[in-house]
Formats: C-alpha cells, structure tokens, sequence
C-alpha cells in the first residue's frame, strides 16, 4: 500500500512542469532579402536550417549566441514595433553577436529603408 501511494504521488510530480519564463533582449536588428546578392550560392529562399522563404512570411535570423539562449529554429518572437509574431527560420554567420536579420522577401528597398536599429525582442526558450 506505501509503494503505490508513493508511486501516485511521485507521478502526480513528474507530470508537472515549471512555467518557462519569456525572454526580453535589446537586439541590433536589420533586414534581409532572398537574392542572390545577400544570400550563400545556390537558392536564396533557402535557410540555413533548410526551411524555404517565400515573401509575407514573418521570419528572422539570429545570431548564434542567441540560439545559444533559446532562441532556436521555430522560436516564435514578438518584436517591439512590428505588428504580429515572427518565427526563426535562419541562423546568421558566427561572426555576429546579439543580432537579428528580418526577412523582407524580395522588396529590397524596404529592407535598405529598415536600416540598422536597436529593438526590444521578447521570446520564450
């Protein structure tokens, strides 16, 4: 009878799970486009974790040392200023550090008015 009581309420235990805490950085964040000019050779819709980038879609990248906090691929992240959720569908080159890319299609002129700026991002790991 104590092994099955103990048993009931150890399970009852491993069942639940802490809340994860969300995440919220200051980030450098600009914009990219899928052409061939900003892009690796070979097809520039296709991201580093091999997801296809078509225009519309609500994608960043992200710099490794913030993989390395939790924000991985599929992460969903809420970025002060934009309107809706975006999604980390892209890994950038190791060389950048607490960075963003956000994907704007093929409308490069956005992406050049985008510029370069600081941004407050929210997310949970």
């Amino acid at each position: 009878m104590t092994a099955l009581v103990t048993v009931v309420v150890l399970s009852g235990f491993t069942n639940n799970k802490a809340p994860r805490q969300s995440i919220t950085l200051e980030v450098t964040a600009m914009a990219y486009n899928s052409v061939n000019s900003q892009t690796k050779r070979g097809d520039p819709t296709l991201t580093a974790w091999g997801d296809k980038l078509k225009p519309g879609m609500k994608s960043i990248a992200v710099s490794h040392d913030l993989i390395k906090m939790g924000l991985g691929h599929n992460t969903k992240v809420k970025i002060e200023g934009l309107a809706g959720v975006y999604v980390v569908k892209d890994k950038m080159n190791k060389r950048w550090k607490k960075k963003i890319d956000i994907y704007m299609g093929q409308d490069v002129k956005a992406a050049r008015k985008w510029g370069r700026r600081k941004v407050t991002i929210t997310f949970t790991p």
